[in-house]
């Protein structure tokens, strides 16, 4: 075994538990990312003190620990953060001054994988392009990697309290001030950080499902997937709170719904966050996927901020924030980074800046979307799994090519048109084309649009491109 194991993607770890990941290979995976730490510092003689967390996984306990033992065995201090979401692990790592972090999660993807997320001193993201698939080879060699003559420690450390301060930090908890706001935490990691929440905040927090399990008892916490909503939705509505929100498995994401239990697609919280960010920080500069964006470059425009396309991925988002030293980034999967968490992606800190417009206006999030939905009607994200997805998107390019406007390959394939555009891609995580069309204020020709395009991703059912 010595290429490049499968699990290793575009900008994280993520396969099947054990047949893509197991322990051996969580365990070289520790000793590898030690020897990738060590090459950014040749020269120190200190060891390297490296963050671990992970999520409720039934899995995450044994990879994490055997992450753990291969991050000693090769010489660092691991802080092992316990059951956390993701951006507490990014959090440690750029507070407390470490060398590099690690999670131990599968975010939304079924409840056979696992997978890691892993980032070097400051946060700075570990992808494809700056070394995750050098430390996957020389993880899968076994070859050369660091064993110390003294092994390291690891030793328990909770984060919790100072990375609630941070978070509050952004807002002003008064605004939430008579806020009912629903939350659920789909029995992923965000339960115990609610609760916490709900004795530090002036509004009333229902938490739904707030108990970590592994089983995923009512399935795995991915509010992408319109099944996943309802128990949130109805529990807004019955509550009659404010706000609803909702979470995927390590938190990094969150997921909106308005006072009538409305699921509001995650494309229209960009516009409403990214104005809300320009306001305390005018003329900064916010990133935003090639999905879909008209409405958020509008908004951006508007409000005098300088909108800038980047890459879909949490890596390649992270990266591009800093080297234009954005103020907000977002994506319409509901990924949110804000300059002020490292360039990170939050998925605390949107529900709680949304809390507070809704607390200082007095207007409901129904009402702070509706003119931008009416604008720039939007499909969702559509996915398919098809046989063979190059073939699918040079059927669709020749179909669309010659008339459209421009033509744009930051991620997938880009067209627009006069009145409408679309975005399709391979998905980074899943075996999958992802679509997302969008009009100005059409939504007639949107629906015609969206249609036309899936005949062409689907095609005849004899060429093999059908439908999962």
């Amino acid at each position: 075994m010595t290429g490049l194991p499968a699990c290793f993607k575009a900008y994280d770890v993520r396969g099947r538990v054990p047949d893509d990941l197991d322990e051996p290979l969580a365990e070289r995976i520790g000793q590898a990312f030690v020897a990738l730490l060590q090459q950014d510092e040749p020269a120190s003689t200190t060891r390297p003190r490296v963050a671990v967390g992970r999520d409720v996984r039934l899995s995450s306990p044994r990879l994490s620990a055997a992450l753990v033992h291969g991050l000693t065995r090769a010489g660092a201090d691991v802080l092992d953060l316990g059951l956390v979401g993701t951006e507490m692990v990014y959090f440690a790592v750029f507070h407390l001054g470490l060398q590099g972090g690690i999670m131990v999660t599968a975010s939304h993807n079924p409840a056979g994988y696992n997978g890691m997320k892993l980032v070097r001193a400051d946060a700075r993201p570990v992808s494809a392009d700056s070394g995750l698939h050098q430390l996957g080879r020389a993880a899968s060699s076994g070859r050369s990697l660091p064993s110390a003559r003294r092994g390291g420690r690891a030793e328990r450390h909770d984060v919790s309290a100072a990375y609630l301060d941070h978070a509050l930090a952004t807002i002003d908890p008064a605004a939430l001030t008579g806020l009912h706001v629903v939350a659920d935490a789909g029995n992923g990691c965000a339960g115990p950080v609610l609760e916490q929440l709900a004795e530090r905040l002036p509004c009333r927090l229902t938490v739904l499902r707030g108990e970590p399990d592994g089983s995923f008892p009512t399935g795995v916490p991915n509010p992408l997937l319109p099944g996943n909503r309802e128990h949130c939705s109805a529990a807004v509505r019955r509550h009659g709170a404010e706000l609803g929100i909702a979470f995927d498995g390590d938190f990094d994401r969150c997921f909106f719904f308005d006072e009538r239990g409305r699921f509001i697609e995650g494309y229209y919280l960009v516009g409403l966050l990214a104005g809300q960010v320009l306001s305390r920080t005018p003329g900064g500069r916010i990133l935003h996927d090639p999905r879909l964006y008209w409405n958020t470059v509008e908004v951006v425009r508007q409000a005098g901020g300088q909108p800038i396309l980047a890459r879909t991925g949490h890596a390649f988002i992270k990266e591009r924030m800093r080297t234009a030293d954005a103020v907000y980034g977002g994506e319409m999967s509901a990924h949110h980074y804000f300059r002020s968490f490292r360039y990170c992606d939050s998925g605390m800190i949107p529900w709680l800046v949304v809390a507070e417009i809704l607390g200082r206006t007095g207007q409901s999030l129904s009402s702070l979307v509706a003119d931008r939905m009416s604008r720039f009607p939007c499909s969702g994200e559509i996915n398919r799994r098809v046989a063979d997805q190059p073939a699918v998107v040079q059927r669709v390019l020749g179909r669309y090519q010659e008339a459209a406007r421009s033509v744009d390959h930051t991620d997938g394939i880009s067209l627009e048109f006069a009145e409408w555009r679309f975005n399709l891609r391979s998905s980074n995580t899943e075996p999958l084309l992802r679509l997302n069309v969008e009009t100005r204020g059409d939504a007639a020709l949107l629906r015609v649009k969206t249609a036309e395009l899936l005949a062409l991703v689907d095609g005849p059912p004899t060429d093999g491109g059908g439908t999962a």
